[in-house]
C-alpha cells in the first residue's frame, strides 16, 4: 500500500454532493477522464457512507494512462474526522474534515497536480494533504507551483520551503 492523500475542507461547508460536483468540474478543467458508475455504499441504517470514482489522465483505454481512485465520504462517515492540526501547523481553531481520499499517489503525481490545482481553484479555502508528510498545500501554494517548471516530485516537498 502506498502513500495516500486527502482534501481538507471546512466542516460547516462540507457536502458530499458538492465534492462530487466540484470533482467533476475539476477533472474536466484538468483535461482528465472520470469514470463514475453511481455505485454508493451505505451504513446499515441506509445513510450514505461513501462512493468511489476513477480519475485518469486520458482515455481509460490508453496503455500508459495514469489512474487514481478517489473516494467521497458521507457526512456521517467517521473517517472524515481530522485531528492533526498541530502536526501540520494548521490553526487549531479550524474545524476541518478530511474528504476526497486518494488511495495511492505514487506514479500519478502529474495527474494529482492538475486535478488538485483545479479543485483548489474552485475551493481556495480547502487544503490538500499527503498523509505521510507534515505539511499541506493551499491554493496559494498550488498557484506558486504552477508558475514553476513542473517537478514530478512536487508532492514530496514542503511547499513552504
Amino acid at each position: 500500500m502506498g502513500t495516500s492523500a486527502v482534501i481538507l475542507t471546512h466542516q460547516n461547508t462540507y457536502s458530499p454532493e458538492k465534492l462530487l460536483a466540484d470533482t467533476i468540474v475539476s477533472v474536466f478543467h484538468a483535461d482528465a477522464s472520470l469514470y463514475y458508475d453511481n455505485n454508493k455504499d451505505f451504513f446499515a441504517e441506509g445513510e450514505f457512507l461513501y462512493t468511489t470514482l476513477n480519475i485518469n489522465n486520458g482515455s481509460f483505454s490508453k496503455d500508459q494512462a495514469q489512474s487514481m481512485v478517489f473516494s467521497i465520504p458521507g457526512i456521517h462517515d467517521s473517517s472524515i474526522e481530522f485531528y492533526y492540526h498541530e502536526d501540520l501547523e494548521l490553526d487549531s481553531t479550524l474545524q476541518l474534515y478530511q474528504v476526497g481520499h486518494i488511495e495511492n499517489i505514487y506514479g500519478v503525481q502529474s495527474l494529482i497536480f492538475s486535478f488538485i490545482y483545479e479543485y483548489l481553484k474552485l475551493n481556495p479555502n480547502d487544503y490538500f494533504w499527503i498523509t505521510d508528510y507534515d505539511w499541506v498545500y493551499s491554493w496559494e501554494d498550488m498557484q506558486h507551483l504552477k508558475l514553476l517548471p513542473y517537478d514530478p516530485k512536487w508532492c514530496y516537498k514542503n511547499p513552504k520551503g
